[in-house]
C-alpha cells in the first residue's frame, strides 16, 4: 500500500503542475481572440488560423485539465442518493465506478484515438479551411489527455483503498479552510498591518 501511496503522490503532482500549466492556456487563447479582432476592425484582415488556434487551446484545456479536476473533486457529482449513504458505501461506489467504467472508458478511447493521430501524422492532415492549420496536434491530445486521466483515476483508486484499508484519510475530506478563505485572512492580515502602521508613524498631538 505504500508503494501505491506513492504512485499516487507522483500522479498528484504531475496533475497538479499540468492543470495550472494548461490553465495559462486560457489567457492566450484570449489573447489570440483579441488581437484578431483589433486586426480585423484596424485593417480588415483576418484568417481562420486565429479561430481554429483558440479552437485548439479551448480542446487542450478540456483534455489535460480533466486530470486535475479530478485531483480536486471539481468534477460534476448529482449525489441525491450517495449523499445519504455512510463514507465508506460512498467511496465503494467510488471505487467501482473507477474500475468499471471510468478506466475501461480512457483505455478504450485512448486506444482507439491513435489510428487516427497516426494518419493525420503521417498525411500531414491540414483543415479544409482556408488559411487552417495542421490537425495532428489537435488530434494527438485525445490520447494524451485520456492517458493522464487514467493515471489519476488510479490515482483517486489507490487513495481510495487506503482509505477502505485504514492505511489513509478520507480522500473527501476537505481542508478547514478554502484558498478563498486563507487568501482573505491573508489580504485582511497585510490591511491591518498597513493601518497599524500608519497608526504609528502619525506625530502624538500635545493634549490641552
Amino acid at each position: 500500500m505504500n508503494t501505491l501511496l506513492a504512485f499516487s503522490r507522483a500522479v498528484d503532482w504531475v496533475s497538479e503542475h499540468v492543470g495550472k500549466a494548461v490553465g495559462w492556456l486560457l489567457l492566450l487563447a484570449v489573447l489570440i481572440s483579441t488581437g484578431n479582432a483589433l486586426i480585423r476592425k484596424t485593417f480588415d484582415i483576418s484568417s481562420n488560423a486565429y479561430l481554429e488556434a483558440q479552437w485548439y487551446l479551448f480542446a487542450a484545456v478540456f483534455m489535460l485539465g480533466a486530470g486535475y479536476v479530478f485531483l480536486h473533486d471539481q468534477h460534476v457529482r448529482i449525489d441525491v442518493i450517495a449523499s445519504k449513504l455512510k463514507r465508506r458505501t460512498q467511496v465503494w461506489i467510488d471505487v467501482v465506478g473507477i474500475v468499471g467504467f471510468l478506466l475501461p472508458l480512457c483505455v478504450f478511447v485512448a486506444w482507439t484515438a491513435v489510428p487516427s493521430v497516426l494518419l493525420a501524422w503521417n498525411s500531414n492532415e491540414v483543415s479544409a479551411n482556408p488559411g487552417g492549420l495542421i490537425r495532428w496536434p489537435l488530434y494527438v491530445l485525445v490520447p494524451i489527455g485520456f492517458v493522464l486521466l487514467a493515471m489519476q483515476a488510479l490515482s483517486e483508486l489507490f487513495k481510495r483503498l487506503a482509505f477502505l484499508t485504514g492505511a489513509g484519510p478520507d480522500p473527501h475530506a476537505k481542508p478547514e479552510k478554502t484558498d478563498e478563505q486563507l487568501l482573505a485572512e491573508e489580504l485582511q492580515h497585510e490591511a491591518d498591518a498597513k493601518l497599524a502602521a500608519q497608526l504609528a508613524s502619525k506625530p502624538t498631538g500635545a493634549t490641552p
